[in-house]
């Protein structure tokens, strides 16, 4: 890996940047890019303008898990370790390089860069949703790469997600007289384990195959030792499959949850649509050589195919290193995937 920009994500790494705290690393990173076009989007960056030719978005979240004790970045053994290196600073130096490259600017596309905050808190803060409204140029866009980590994987669309609170409702009562009240915990027992026997279903969508799933995540009741609970509360989490509307989870998800007393969906995210046939996505499985895949999970390729931009997966950090307490990336990844996309957007 070339030194520069093992340096750059070392630059990166030792930026605190915990989700709400993402002033310091935008204020950077627009000042190291100032000789190009900008615009900030409260703490977030929208580098690049269009010109005509085809315009390719790169985008990538600024924005880290809170710390767990991580010191500066270091290299040991050709991995870079420190707090975001790969979930996701690794993608950001990546995006940095191939806006600082002279041959990408000149070469056959427009190339944008998003560097967005607040996409490892809630769903409703995440600012990419903010940056495309207020530079809604981007809507144009021929297609977008965002940069998470897939193990240089060319991950296809993702699934969507559903939270619904649902409560079980009963009635107070002595512990030592359970009959003068009903359970609202035990009550929920054979819904639970209904749902503890739901397998994830599979989906196959032009040859990937994205898993239909559902889980409790959270659960509450009971507020002493000695009363029987009259309320009993749990989260569902459901993720469903690029070729699912949310009404239509939300309507298979309110099925499944029929035997309790109150649904209430809270939050929900589109899947993003699998954009298998883009020529310019094509390429770049053709030119790199790394597999194709379905995104198991959610991101913000949702948030791209909702208003029309053709997105799909490809970053340099690893899956499994993401949120650890002692996250690395290997630089030889790093290296590949900056070497494939300088590759896909100079030819």
């Amino acid at each position: 890996m070339d030194a520069p920009l093992a340096d750059t994500l070392a630059w990166l790494v030792d930026i605190p940047s915990p989700t709400g705290q993402e002033d310091e690393i935008c204020r950077r990173i627009s000042e190291r890019l100032g000789s190009l076009p900008q615009q900030r989007v409260r703490d977030s960056l929208v580098v690049g303008r269009p010109s005509g030719r085809p315009l390719v978005v790169l985008a990538g979240h600024t924005d880290t898990v809170p710390p767990q004790g991580q010191g500066p970045a270091r290299i040991e053994n050709g991995r870079l370790y420190g707090l975001g290196a790969s979930d996701m600073k690794a993608g950001l130096a990546v995006m940095i390089h191939l806006l600082e490259d002279p041959e990408v600017a000149s070469g056959p596309y427009d190339v944008v860069g998003v560097f967005y905050a607040a996409e490892e808190g809630p769903h409703e803060h995440n600012q990419l949703r903010d940056v495309l409204a207020a530079a809604d140029w981007l809507s144009g866009a021929d297609c977008a790469i965002v940069l998470e980590p897939t193990d240089g994987e060319i991950q296809y669309g993702c699934n969507g997600v559903i939270n619904a609170t649902v409560r079980f409702l009963g009635r107070a009562a002595h512990s030592a007289r359970p009959w003068w009240g009903e359970n609202a915990i035990t009550k929920a027992g054979e819904w639970l384990a209904r749902l503890h026997r739901v397998e994830p279903r599979s989906h196959v969508i032009d040859g990937l195959e994205y898993r239909r799933t559902v889980a409790v995540t959270r659960a509450e009741g009971g507020i002493a030792n000695n009363i029987v609970p009259a309320e009993f509360t749990v989260n569902v989490n459901m993720r469903f499959t690029p070729d699912t509307t949310v009404e239509e989870a939300v309507a298979e998800l309110r099925e499944m949850c029929a035997g309790a007393d109150e649904f209430e969906v809270t939050d929900t995210a589109p899947a993003g649509a699998v954009a298998v046939d883009h020529p310019l996505l094509s390429r770049l499985e053709e030119s790199s050589g790394a597999p194709r895949a379905a995104k198991q999970g959610w991101t913000d390729v949702a948030r791209f195919t909702e208003i029309g931009v053709p997105a799909v997966n490809y970053g340099p950090g690893e899956a499994a290193q993401a949120h650890q307490a002692n996250e690395s990336v290997d630089l030889r990844l790093v290296s590949q995937v900056h070497a494939n996309l300088r590759r896909l957007l100079t030819s």
